[in-house]
């Protein structure tokens, strides 16, 4: 989203997706498809924690697809669709789903199995993977998942921008 890109240095090539699975995984692959394969493609976003006290910057180690039934789809067809990408040795495991965790009860079945949530994430990983291009996750927690978040996403934004920018100043430019 352009609230998360606004602070990044000017020489970096940013991609806006758009919000959502489909808007991200179509945007990564479309330019994909027609530029120069970048060496690594890098999503820098925000994302909800899944547990409480989980703040900063978290570079992803694993993410899953929280919406997709993978486990029904493999006994259907005896295949596996959307599997959890490694990304990293160490780091966060990402929930990616294109809904809302609004409520405590999804928020603490997700984080049995997750630290943080966003709606793009997999979808960049998966994208890239698909080109063969080399991905890293880094997410900016702004807000805790559930019904009682001290504070919203666009309430966030604005420092988690700048704190992403900070993070790419130091890390890639």
């Amino acid at each position: 989203m352009g609230e998360e890109a606004r602070y990044l240095p000017p020489d970096l090539p940013v991609l806006l997706t758009g919000m959502g699975k489909v808007n991200a995984a179509s945007a990564v692959a479309a330019v994909l498809a027609v530029g120069p394969r970048p060496a690594l493609l890098l999503n820098l976003g925000t994302a909800g924690a899944l547990r409480p006290g989980l703040v900063g910057i978290h570079e992803v180690a694993t993410v899953l697809q929280h919406d997709l039934d993978t486990d029904l789809l493999r006994t259907l067809t005896g295949e596996t669709y959307g599997a959890p990408l490694s990304l990293a040795a160490e780091g966060a495991v990402l929930a990616t789903g294109d809904t809302f965790v609004a409520d405590d009860a999804e928020r603490d079945r997700l984080a049995q199995r997750a630290d943080l949530v966003d709606m793009e994430g997999y979808a960049v990983a998966w994208a890239a993977a698909q080109a063969g291009v080399p991905c890293r996750l880094v997410k900016q927690v702004s807000d805790e998942a559930g019904e009682g978040a001290a504070r919203t996403w666009q309430e966030a934004v604005d420092a988690c921008a700048r704190d992403l920018a900070e993070w790419a100043a130091r890390h890639v430019v």
